[in-house]
């Protein structure tokens, strides 16, 4: 996935059980093709190249079974560990934190919730016969990924939509290229845990 052309679309499927969804870059094509499988203790999410399920590009693993501070590593198609994400344990509770961390285990980028409120009416709302249809258009939480020095580089925000299955990626300043595949296979784990949690 080296040299993303932005904005990506994540594109959550809603015909299948499993939280399937499709990347795209922004010529519309087909970047990824991320699937969680189903029924296991421990997540296991496998990124084709695309649609036809041909080629594996990467894998996502937890650490531990679902646990609320588990760390997902990633590997590359040679099953190489390249860097990880890992939540940031109870300090998630009312904003996500994520960190995403290199393959020398090393802290390198912060993604976080930018309001934690967007997330608490949601659920207030949700709770309520026919509002809680229309939740997915009021309430959109937007992360941000920001580097060591605090700067962001990348901001994910759900778009507006009946059953909350569209994302947008917005590239909003520099990163080091070669980051790239770390921070997108980041922000595809974060957002499957999010969308579990509500």
């Amino acid at each position: 996935m080296q040299d993303i052309s932005f904005p990506v679309k994540f594109q959550f499927k809603i015909s299948t059980l499993s939280n399937d969804f499709t990347a795209t870059d922004a010529s519309g094509k087909v970047i990824a093709y991320v699937k969680q499988k189903m029924f296991k203790i421990k997540e296991d999410i496998i990124i084709y190249s695309d649609e036809s399920k041909s080629k594996i590009n990467y894998q996502i693993k937890a650490d531990r079974w679902l646990d609320f501070s588990a760390a997902y590593s990633f590997f590359d198609e040679n099953g190489e560990e390249f860097g990880k994400i890992a939540r940031k344990g109870w300090r998630s509770i009312w904003k996500s934190r994520y960190e995403l961390i290199d393959q020398n285990q090393q802290p390198q980028y912060a993604i976080n919730e930018e309001n934690g409120w967007v997330k608490v009416m949601d659920s207030l709302l949700g709770q309520i016969p026919i509002l809680s249809m229309f939740t997915g258009y009021l309430f959109n939480p937007s992360y941000l990924v920001t580097n060591s020095q605090s700067q962001p580089v990348i901001q994910l925000k759900k778009d507006p939509s009946f059953f909350g299955r569209n994302f947008t990626l917005h590239k909003v300043g520099t990163m080091n290229q070669t980051d790239d595949d770390r921070i997108m296979l980041g922000l595809m784990m974060m957002i499957l845990l999010e969308r579990r949690r509500g």
